[in-house]
């Protein structure tokens, strides 16, 4: 048997890749949700496909929180290149702030699941804060060349802080504080004349 011969055909692969995908986004929706914690079948359904299809691809419930929050961290860090490319720096910080709060929403749908993540080492609590870092990093450097964020603005006291923000917003009824906070941190990074 050649290689081809034993190779799913390229339909199947691509089906199987976009079901994958569709599973992550109506699991990354539903972990945003009021739930507490969402059933595997209803995300399932949403999704158009069948719970087998889920287990196929994330055989429990921590494999599809791990793969939700891998997801949401690619999509901060290419949101903010992506965001570099087309804003000034500190109009490009304010937007890829709101995607942080974003992902800091989905996360309280997840949050017990994805401490038993961590805890089983399958992630790492400290390199999740390397990975904000380093984004939070490539921001501020393009805002400080700019000059239109503060000079002295260091990115592993922002990672730090944005990690706090993600703790408070674990739950629902702290989105305002996390909010908040947010706010708080924008604003102490702006030089007093810089406007964005």
């Amino acid at each position: 048997m050649s290689p081809n011969e034993s190779d799913p055909p390229r339909a199947r692969v691509a089906e199987a890749r976009r079901n994958r995908r569709k599973l992550i986004a109506v699991a990354t929706r539903a972990f945003a949700s009021g739930e507490r914690r969402v059933p595997l079948d209803a995300i399932a359904r949403e999704a158009g496909v069948g719970i087998g299809t889920l287990y196929r691809h994330f055989p429990t419930r921590e494999a599809l929180v791990e793969a939700v929050y891998r997801d949401r961290t690619e999509r901060l860090r290419t949101g903010a290149e992506e965001l570099l490319a087309a804003h000034p720096p500190a109009r490009a910080l304010r937007l890829w702030m709101d995607l942080f709060a974003e992902w800091a929403v989905t996360k309280h749908g997840m949050i017990e699941t994805l401490r038993a993540v961590v805890a089983s080492g399958k992630l790492e609590y400290g390199r999740m804060r390397e990975e904000l870092v380093e984004v939070v990093r490539m921001l501020l450097d393009a805002g400080v060349a700019a000059g239109d964020i503060r000079a002295d603005a260091d990115a592993s006291d922002v990672g730090a802080t944005l990690a706090g923000i993600l703790a408070v917003a674990g739950a629902p009824e702290q989105r305002d504080q996390a909010a908040r906070m947010l706010d708080l941190l924008r604003d102490g990074l702006r030089p007093s004349a810089a406007s964005d």
